[in-house]
């Protein structure tokens, strides 16, 4: 009962770092004030935590880093509403309340031994990034890893040093970039990388990937916009990933992070599902059963 309680009280966390990362999204740093509980404070990639802005509201936001990462959590916040636009008014030294971390996580450890393919669209590198920061902190571990990133331009590039990283030969991992607006920047990268950078949605990638995927042998996570999810889960089938092997976060509908609400229900009668409280990660075998997931 205790433990239960405990979920419902938000701990007070200190913003030690705000980083503009675009015109709409900013990168925070915090650290719980509690130090013990700062100490046993442990996620896992795919995880996530509620905000709260004291006298405002709370927000559902994943966790953007990988436990492998030393340092402070980092949680990566688009301007979308009343909360996180008064999350973006906020300075360090300002103090949030933190409740979590809350949900499944990506599986890290089953992945062991395979290859890794991660396909992410817009904002949707923030959920899968401790996922990539996991693989290349035990690169021992793990096969050929290629990330296949989808963005609208430069500007709406997320963690830019990290994903644009292969191209100055400094990380243990392919990036496939694809962009969808002019953009001088990536028309240049075009120009020079034409095997890893191409126009459109992320789903060109794919052929452009194909030689370096053996889905016999990978495992696949998704994370991105709602309706980029079928596109990519048809291309996966078309190359034969095992539906087991496929793993998308559901992270947009989240809600209260412990299933009372009800918001975050996905399914029907007979294939209910919370996806606070069984997600938000689900492999696409789960989801396939369960009604109105994707």
């Amino acid at each position: 009962m205790m433990l239960q309680e405990e979920q419902f009280i938000p701990k007070p966390a200190e913003i030690l770092e705000v980083n503009d990362m675009t015109s709409i999204e900013k990168l925070f740093r915090l650290k719980l004030m509690d130090e013990e509980l700062e100490r046993s404070f442990n996620y896992m990639p795919g995880q996530f935590v509620q905000v709260s802005v004291y006298g405002v509201g709370e927000a559902t936001i994943s966790i953007c880093k990988s436990k492998t990462r030393p340092g402070p959590l980092e949680l990566l916040v688009r301007r979308v509403g009343r909360v996180t636009n008064a999350l973006h008014r906020l300075k360090e030294g300002d103090i949030v309340g933190i409740r979590g971390p809350f949900g499944n996580w990506f599986p890290v450890d089953e992945m062991e031994g395979h290859d890794v393919l991660i396909i992410a669209g817009g904002l949707g590198i923030a959920p899968v990034r401790g996922v990539l920061q996991h693989v290349l902190d035990n690169r021992g571990k793990y096969g050929e890893v290629n990330l296949l990133y989808g963005v609208k331009g430069y500007e709406e590039t997320l963690f830019k040093d990290e994903v644009l990283s292969p191209f100055r030969g400094e990380s243990g991992f392919r990036s496939f970039i694809s962009f969808e607006k002019d953009d001088e920047f990536y028309e240049n990268l075009m120009k020079k990388y034409p095997e890893f950078v191409k126009k459109g949605v992320v789903t060109v990638l794919f052929d452009l990937a194909d030689s370096y995927i053996d889905p016999s042998n990978s495992y696949a996570i998704v994370a991105g916009p709602p309706v980029m999810y079928k596109f990519v889960l048809k291309e996966l089938e078309k190359r034969n990933f095992p539906a087991d092997r496929v793993y998308v976060t559901l992270e947009r509908r989240m809600r209260c992070g412990v299933g009372k609400c009800g918001h975050c229900i996905i399914g029907g009668a007979s294939s209910i599902a919370y996806v606070c409280k069984d997600g938000p990660v689900f492999s696409y075998f789960d989801i396939l059963s369960i009604r109105g997931a994707i």
